[in-house]
């Protein structure tokens, strides 16, 4: 029997009874939906996190003020700004690895412009901290070396900002706006940032050079003029952020005067490893959901097994006959397994449709970022034919092995 009667005569069969074989494509059909429903929406989850992560900035590592001692109660970290610009400078200076180290402080305010007003978060940046952040402009420019020193009265407004005060359509670059009374010209415009990975509107944001955001916004009374409340570290491609880590705290110690056995006074959050962490979360995440997924196909491979043991069963007769007649055994073996396979070769494209269609509907109805991959779809659909392939085998060597003559008596 040539492949293609086989394949005829296997699609006979599966005519002849198609709600047995619908009801058999089940387990493979949802099988294959949950493989590739819960590896899009496990990888859309990861390249959601990837993208917030790089939002914040690549190789960025933050350096936090530490926390001060007030009437025997220890206070939350940056209580007390233990940093400052002169750190940085050091820091730059100091560890080859670094790119660029930014102080600055943090604060809110009621922004107007016209009769519009806005609350919003108030940073007080030095030079570089666009570079250090990879945070493009929108329109406008960035502050200049005066400005900077001079604690000029210029903003950078966040795509957040701009649309509550000024709508759409609008450009506010060279307008006057108010902080805390205080007229500032906005230079610039931020590109969208989106969220971060806390959920935070980084877009809902002005900037403003740091001496001025202490001098003329904060109200900063620290007895250092040049204190921060944090640093902002990039660190260079391709270099060990570890080890920059390492050489930023050796400097800041030696810098803080502090001795082996007092604690730092400032805290080092790594972005890498958070990323790291969370990346690790999220394959973790999708690894469980793909190997939930395997157990549906699993159970449908078992089902097909079931229902080719009962059609052997039911056909034994006709085995018998077609052995009499000349077929050999391997014949019976091809056609049996053949069967199985189109079962879960048919039961794996419906599934494939039916998981691109629910991925969609996912990323539409509930708002989950999902990504379809190609691969998954292709490695779902040739798994669920090797699953026929695996489970048809044994029914269809049975079949194969029947001896002709307990065949045709069979009832």
């Amino acid at each position: 029997m040539s492949p293609v009667e086989a394949l005829r005569s296997a699609l006979d069969a599966l005519r002849a009874n198609v709600l047995r074989s619908a009801l058999t494509m089940l387990g493979i059909i949802i099988g294959v939906t949950a493989v590739i429903v819960m590896v899009a929406v496990g990888s859309g989850a990861r390249a959601k996190v990837m993208q917030q992560i790089q939002s914040l900035g690549s190789n960025l590592i933050i350096v936090v003020s530490g926390s001060m001692t007030s009437g025997g109660v220890r206070m939350g970290v940056g209580s007390r700004w233990s940093l400052s610009e002169e750190d940085g400078a050091a820091l730059a200076r100091d560890v080859p690895s670094i790119q660029v180290a930014v102080g600055t402080v943090r604060g809110s305010a009621q922004i107007v412009a016209g009769n519009t007003n806005w609350s919003t978060v108030v940073l007080g940046v030095g030079p570089g901290y666009l570079e250090a952040r990879d945070w493009e402009l929108a329109a406008g420019r960035d502050f200049t070396a005066q400005e900077f020193s001079g604690a000029g009265k210029v903003i950078l407004l966040g795509e957040t900002v701009v649309k509550n005060l000024f709508g759409e359509g609008v450009d506010p670059v060279g307008q006057i706006i108010r902080v805390r009374a205080t007229p500032f010209t906005v230079t610039g415009v931020l590109a969208r940032k989106g969220q971060n990975t806390q959920g935070q509107d980084q877009d809902d944001v002005v900037v403003v050079p740091v001496a001025t955001a202490k001098q003329k916004v904060l109200g900063s009374s620290r007895a250092n003029a040049r204190a921060v409340a944090a640093m902002l570290v990039k660190v260079r491609d391709g270099e060990d952020m570890a080890d920059a880590e390492r050489q930023m705290r050796e400097v800041l110690r030696q810098r803080h005067r502090l001795t082996a056995a007092q604690d730092d006074d400032f805290w080092i959050r790594n972005l890498t490893e958070v990323a790291n962490t969370q990346l690790e979360s999220s394959k973790a995440l999708a690894l469980l959901l793909a190997a939930v997924a395997g157990v549906s196909l699993l159970v449908g491979g078992i089902g097909i097994m079931n229902i080719m043991l009962v059609s052997v069963t039911e056909r034994t007769r006709e085995i018998g006959l077609r052995l009499a007649v000349g077929a050999r055994r391997r014949d019976i073996l091809s056609q049996f397994l053949i069967e199985a396979t189109t079962l879960a070769a048919i039961g794996g494209a419906i599934g494939v449709v039916l998981g691109v269609g629910g991925s969609i509907i996912v990323a539409e109805l509930g708002g989950w970022p999902t990504l379809i991959n190609p691969e998954v779809v292709l490695a779902a659909v040739g798994f669920s034919a090797l699953i026929g392939v695996f489970f048809g085998f044994y029914p269809a060597q049975r079949a194969s092995h029947l001896d002709p003559i307990e065949a045709l008596r069979h009832e």
